[in-house]
């Protein structure tokens, strides 16, 4: 009996010293703060693509207690470049000391998810017509109000409209390829 109470003093000692985050809330960041960091780990992936895709802001969505905020691409990506974007994002990502958590092969679907250093998921994924999504899902933060992105988007925002249309954006590099079709603009 008394080597069981140890352990349930033991147990209830360790389980106190993670006060400050029984919950999984990081106690040094707020909701807003990590949304921000959210939008310079999108912001940073995206300028460093060349030559640039033009992209909108997807929805930010909150849960309760964390962020998602989304980049839509709007430059139409032909299946014969979306392995020279996904490669590009994963050796930037790589670089910036992401851990790769997931690759889809998929020949339709390719999709890379990475994690960063401080908890962040990342992901980019190809969604039909060639279209790119980016992603940031924070860890568990303090709760607070989220203000909208300051990023400025390089395509048209779409407010107002219930889904934001496929790609529409002609690239003469990233459209570029056998599935152009006639004409060569989409």
């Amino acid at each position: 009996m008394k080597r069981f109470m140890r352990l349930v003093v033991i147990a209830f000692c360790c389980a106190s010293t993670l006060v400050g985050c029984v919950d999984g809330r990081d106690s040094n960041m707020d909701m807003q703060a990590a949304a921000e960091l959210s939008d310079e780990i999108l912001d940073s992936v995206l300028k460093e693509i060349q030559p640039e895709l033009r992209w909108t802001h997807g929805p930010t969505t909150v849960g309760m207690c964390d962020v998602t905020r989304r980049r839509v691409v709007m430059t139409n990506i032909s299946a014969e470049r979306r392995g020279s974007l996904l490669g590009l994002v994963d050796r930037y990502w790589r670089k910036s000391g992401y851990r790769m958590t997931a690759i889809n092969n998929d020949a339709d679907f390719p999709a890379i998810y990475a994690k960063t250093q401080s908890g962040f998921e990342v992901s980019l994924r190809i969604g039909g017509k060639g279209q790119a999504f980016f992603q940031v899902d924070t860890p568990c933060v303090q709760e607070s109000e989220v203000l909208d992105s300051t990023s400025r988007a390089t395509a048209p925002l779409y407010e107002g409209m219930e889904l934001i249309p496929r790609p529409n954006i002609h690239s003469d590099f990233w459209s570029a390829g056998a599935s152009e079709g006639v004409g060569g603009r989409s």
